[in-house]
This record gives C-alpha cells, structure tokens and sequence, in this order.
C-alpha cells in the first residue's frame, strides 16, 4: 500500500453486510464468525482489571464507586458510539488510527497508533506475570518465569495459526467470563433480597449502600478518586473494530456491539458492583483481605470461592493476552500498510496471518515480561507508568477524529452511515470535555496518576516527533521523484 492516508469509496466491499470477501482487499482472511465478534465485543468490556482492581476503589470511594464506574461507563459508552460510526462505515484493522491518519493527518495516526501498540505490549508482560502468579500456586514445580513464558508461547501460537483460532480461543474465553458475571449478579441479587436457598448472608436489601457512614462517606470528592481508579478497567473495549475488519459481515458485527455496549456496561460492571456492595458493608475487612468477588461470594456460602475467582481471573488474564497480542499485531499490520512501520509487519502469511507484526509484537512482548521479572521497580515500573494515560489519549483522539470523519462520511458515503453519535456535536465536545477533565485532575492528584500522565505524554511527545520528521522525509522524497519527472 502506498503512503497516501486510506480512503473511504464507496466501491469497497469491506464493509457492505452480507458481502465480505474471503480475504479482505489488505490480505487478511474473513476468518471470524458472527459468534466470535459477539463474545468478543460482549467479553471486550470484562478486563482482569474489574475482579482484581474493584477492592480499592470501593475502599476509596465506598458505595460511591457506583457512580464512579457509571460515569466512566457512560464516557465509554459515547466513545464506542463514535467509534462505532466510523467503523461501520469503513471497518479496517487499522481502526481509530487509520480514521486519524484521515482526518487529522499522517502525524496523528502514526502517533496514535504506535502509543495503542506499545499500550498492548507492556500489558502482555503485565497480564502474562499475573496468569503466571495463579498457576505457580496450583502448580509451584514450574517456576513463575517458566508458566509465563509457557502462556505466552500457547497463545502466540494461536494467533499464528489463523484468525479463527484466535476467534475462538476468545469465543471460550470470552464466555466463561461472561457467564460467571451474569451468574455472579442473579445469585448475588438472590441473597441480597434473602432469597437464595441456603444463603449465609442475611440479606439485608440494599441497607448497606447507606448504613455505614452513608452512599458518601469519604465526601463527593471520593467519586473523582474511584474515577482514576476504574478508568483503566474499561480498557479493551474498542477492540471489536479492528477485529471486525476480518469478520464474515463487518458492519453487523460493529452495529450491534455499539448498540449492545450500554447493558454491557449496565450488567457486568455496575450490576457486579452494586451486588458486592449490596452483599457487605464497604468497609469490611472481608473486601480489603480477600478482595470484593471473593469476600461476596464468602458471605453467601459458596465454597471453595477463593478459587473458583481464581479460575475466573486466569481465564480474563488469558483473555486479555490473546486479545492484547491480536491487537498489537493488527495495529503494528496496519502501519506496515500505511508505511509508518516497518514494510514487513504488512505481510501475510498464506493462512492470511500478519506473522511478522504477531512476532514483532510477541517480541517486545517478551522483553517486558524479561523486565518485570528483573527491573519492577525501575525499568517496568518505567514502562507502566509511560503507557498508563495511553487509553485516555485514544479515547480523546477518537473523539476528535470524529468532529471530522462525520463530515467526509456524509461526502462519500452517506449510505454508510448507519450507526449515528448522538446529539451530534455536542454530546462529542461533551466527552472530550469529560476526558479533559479527567487527564487534568490526574495531574492534580499527584502521585502515581501525575506520573503516568506525564510519562505518557513525554512518549507521546517523542512518538509525535519521530512521525513529524517521517512524514518531512517523504515528502521531500515525493517533491524530489517529482522533480526528476
């Protein structure tokens, strides 16, 4: 593919429901099915993040982190819409970053792209060390280096063979998650009413979200607090657009997940939340000790809960490594395409697989797994830091992207259109306002949170300089080959 930023015509295929090809126009394979990009866009929004990470939101915020997580569900939910907008009209691998490449220009979609890719490889390391620490403790002959490295060559693996084997390695993994969410709210909703046959928890109603100095109790401060705390959980939900690109029917496939992302986010994060909060007071010790799936599910009288969260956990850490390796990759793929990355990560294979960019991913994928385990404190902790705003900075170039993709899909294809933002502008300038605000009270906050919006943007400083004077370079070489002709 030539260096010109991609275009939207309306004589491609790609995209047109019901008329996907058996390989897209780009080289990869229509490999995934209908049911793969519907477990992946319903799992997408369930990170490691949200059974792991709730615990200290809810001892920061109390019964208040209801309101943290519906605020950050609802940035998602219009960032999703956006994005779904652009998707359905053009899905292409490249997502977000192929829509910035034309609307804001070269320098955005480089930039944008190579920060969503480096976001993804430091989250192999991370993910890879946490599914490692779980099976080390049901099996400590293999040391923990030993099954991190085992999960990441299995899953490297699956996505050389084809993308359908990704499809449904996720499908499973997706599903198990899913399943034990929904089947988390409907028992622990059953206790909570004192229902549940069997149940040792009272069942107090919902006299726990008041009782124990209040639905407030640290002040209305504390719901900004659980805001950063829970922002990064939601990350990974934008991956059904670029997976949707090598879908049998690409633009069903980015319609329904934008339409279904709300009660995704209704059920599985703040139905979950409210059971645990509903279950316990905030401020047991249960939840600090065990954590807050656990603890609920203590209270209720499931035995063996410790590890049976523990299978749940592996399998939303495998998940998020599969996802994350197929993302990096098809990030770093559409690069190679639109010459901002090395010309090899464009190949494919004959199984249409961009084995270079998996392998070039997996790579420093294995090299920040090499850091946790030697530099955690330094290094990684470097490498975490510089990648944690990152989400933030896609969610808010989404946003900008498309103030302006609006306009050249009703110039080109206005039949293609089919999934609208609402309240176009305005809600659009809303969210950015929202993101804003939120990047600006991480800097004020201080601590880990200054440090990672600072550390991200100093690489995303170095990332925009290093696009800048790409993009000069070939254009001086364009001017010359035009002047020799």
């Amino acid at each position: 593919m030539s260096a010109t930023p991609p275009t939207m015509t309306k004589g491609s295929t790609t995209g047109d429901p019901g008329n996907a090809p058996a390989s897209g126009g780009d080289g990869l394979k229509a490999g995934l099915k209908n049911r793969h990009l519907s477990m992946i866009a319903i799992g997408g929004v369930i990170g490691a993040g949200l059974f792991v990470g709730s615990a200290s939101g809810i001892a920061a915020a109390g019964p208040g982190i209801l309101i943290s997580y519906a605020l950050v569900g609802a940035m998602v939910v219009f960032v999703m819409r956006m994005l779904g907008e652009m998707a359905a009209a053009n899905p292409t691998s490249g997502s977000f970053s192929a829509y910035a490449d034309k609307a804001l220009g070269r320098w955005a979609g480089f930039t944008i792209g190579w920060l969503y890719w480096f976001f993804w490889v430091v989250v192999l390391a991370v993910e890879a060390t946490a599914g490692a620490k779980i099976l080390h403790g049901w099996v400590p002959a293999v040391p923990q280096w030993g099954w991190a490295l085992i999960v990441m060559v299995v899953l490297t693996a699956t996505n050389l063979a084809s993308v359908s084997s990704y499809g449904e390695f996720e499908f499973w993994f997706a599903g198990i998650k899913v399943v034990a969410i929904a089947a988390f709210v409907v028992i622990g909703l059953l206790a909570v009413f004192g229902v549940l046959p069997g149940s040792d928890n009272p069942g107090n109603g919902f006299d726990f979200l008041t009782s124990h100095g209040g639905f407030l109790p640290h002040g209305p401060g504390a719901i900004l607090t659980g805001v950063l705390m829970v922002v990064f959980s939601f990350m990974g939900s934008e991956i059904v657009t670029l997976a949707a690109g090598e879908s049998e029917d690409p633009q069903r496939a980015v319609t329904q997940a934008t339409n279904s992302v709300i009660w995704r986010i209704a059920v599985f994060y703040l139905g979950s939340i409210l059971v645990v909060v509903s279950l316990l007071p905030w401020d047991s010790k249960e939840i600090a000790e065990k954590g807050s799936y656990v603890a609920a599910l203590d209270s209720i009288g499931i035995p063996h809960a410790g590890q049976i969260m523990n299978v749940i956990v592996l399998t939303a850490v495998l998940s998020c490594l599969n996802s994350g390796l197929y993302t990096a990759s098809r990030m770093a793929f559409s690069l190679g395409q639109r010459g901002d990355a090395p010309k090899v990560f464009s190949k494919v294979n004959a199984r249409g697989v961009p084995a270079a960019a998996i392998l070039g991913s997996v790579v420093f994928g294995f090299i920040s797994v090499g850091f946790n385990y030697l530099w955690p404190d330094t290094v990684f902790k470097f490498l975490l830091n510089s990648s944690g705003a990152v989400a933030l900075f896609v969610w808010l170039v989404i946003c900008i992207t498309q103030l302006k993709m609006r306009g050249v899909i009703l110039r080109e294809m206005p039949e293609k259109l089919v999934v609208r933002m609402w309240l176009f502008p305005y809600l659009t300038w809303a969210t950015i306002g929202m993101i804003v605000f939120v990047l600006g009270y991480m800097v004020v906050d201080g601590g880990d949170n200054r440090e990672q919006v600072l550390l991200s943007t100093l690489v995303g400083v170095l990332v925009l300089a290093i696009g800048l004077v790409l993009d000069k370079r070939r254009q001086a070489a364009a001017k010359a080959v035009t002047a020799a002709e």
